[in-house]
């Protein structure tokens, strides 16, 4: 186990070595000279990856977008990009490309000049400007609205101009910050999944900065998880989701159930924890146990497998049912657990579990050991 782990370490590394965009080395930025906002931090962004830096507000994550604009300058260390040094090097000398929240359209200016602006300040020829736009607003399937002012716009219209105006320049990175956190939940969803197939098509590098987990896992290939400013963790999202290094990720990370205990005893890499309410759970990998010590299992909601009170399984906890909450394509069920806090099972409509639940039913939840991450 332990070697596979390192295999999967040295390809990772190997992967960043050879084909790293931008660097943070050591980073550091504080406001006040004692309170730092990014602590030292270490991060290889990937040539032509989309990379989502997630985290609660006031965590560190736009911080770290805002120097690598060059908006804000590193206290310490060093931020690279394709190998040159940034720390003080000026916005507009960066070729990044910055995507804001409000988008920042120039209200007096049509979308296609809003468009040409990054051109012009490049003395761009006025042939090559017109070339240019219209392929960056074909792009992004604003061709037809050249013409328009930015106030004759939806929302996610604007956002797409804002975007066009970005990539017209060619950067060699782009950098988001919050940019559909002004639209409403369908049309927010909907261009996530055009931001995602914009970025396979173009290849360009894009680092996106939000607070929305189900954001971040929809469209990133990696997400970083800021707190406090460090990154608790750094993987692809399946891995961010299924294996979170710590409490704080599988909290931060989709809905988690957290059950409290002690290790019991420690058998070579695995334990067994017993639950404050007397149920077992067996054969955890758990890194470090000492037998005394206090645990806590935690378990997405779809992981569970509920069955009637009678059935018993190894890594089954007793529980009641304390409500049914409908959500159109599946059923949340409450359950209230002895000397825990209430948790969550969610199944799908055609589960056949659901037949003859009602709340005050007594039930039993199986957990099977690969779904459970222990943390001490």
């Amino acid at each position: 186990m332990m070697a596979a782990y390192a295999m999967k370490q040295a390809a990772q590394e190997s992967v960043q070595q050879s084909d790293v965009l931008v660097q943070f080395c050591g980073v550091k930025k504080t406001y006040d000279g004692e309170n730092l906002i990014v602590k030292n931090l270490d991060l290889d962004i990937r040539r032509g990856e989309f990379l989502t830096l997630l985290g609660p507000s006031g965590s560190g994550k736009t911080t770290c977008l805002m120097m690598l604009a060059g908006f804000e300058f590193p206290t310490g260390g060093e931020i690279r990009l394709d190998g040159q040094l940034l720390n003080r090097v000026p916005p507009h000398k960066r070729n990044i490309g910055m995507v804001f929240q409000n988008y920042a359209l120039f209200p007096h200016m049509t979308i296609a000049q809003n468009v040409a602006y990054p051109l012009s300040v490049r003395k761009m020829d006025r042939a090559t400007r017109e070339a240019k736009v219209k392929q960056a607003l074909d792009m992004v399937q604003m061709g037809k609205f050249g013409d328009r002012y930015p106030t004759q716009l939806s929302g996610g219209q604007q956002q797409r101009v804002a975007l066009a105006r970005t990539l017209v320049f060619d950067p060699q990175l782009v950098l988001m910050d919050e940019p559909l956190g002004a639209l409403d939940k369908q049309l927010r969803e909907h261009m996530q999944l055009e931001l995602k197939a914009l970025h396979k098509r173009l290849g360009v590098t894009f680092v996106y900065v939000t607070h929305d987990q189900s954001e971040a896992l929809t469209m990133s290939d990696r997400v970083a998880v800021f707190d406090q400013g460090v990154i608790q963790q750094l993987a692809p999202v399946t891995e961010l989701y299924e294996y979170p290094d710590n409490q704080f990720v599988a909290n931060f990370i989709g809905d988690n159930n957290r059950f409290k205990g002690s290790v019991e005893s420690v058998q070579g890499e695995h334990c067994t924890v017993r639950l404050t309410d007397g149920a077992a759970l067996t054969g955890l990998n758990v890194h470090r146990a000492h037998a005394g010590q206090s645990i806590t299992a935690c378990v997405r909601p779809e992981r569970i497998r509920l069955a009637a009170g009678g059935s018993a399984e190894p890594n089954s906890i007793r529980a009641s049912i304390a409500g049914l909450i409908y959500f159109g394509d599946h059923v949340r069920v409450r359950c209230t657990v002895a000397g825990q806090e209430d948790c969550f099972v969610k199944l799908s409509l055609s589960d056949p579990a659901l037949s003859g639940l009602s709340e005050g039913s007594s039930v039993v939840l199986h957990v099977a050991q690969d779904r459970l991450r222990c943390f001490l």
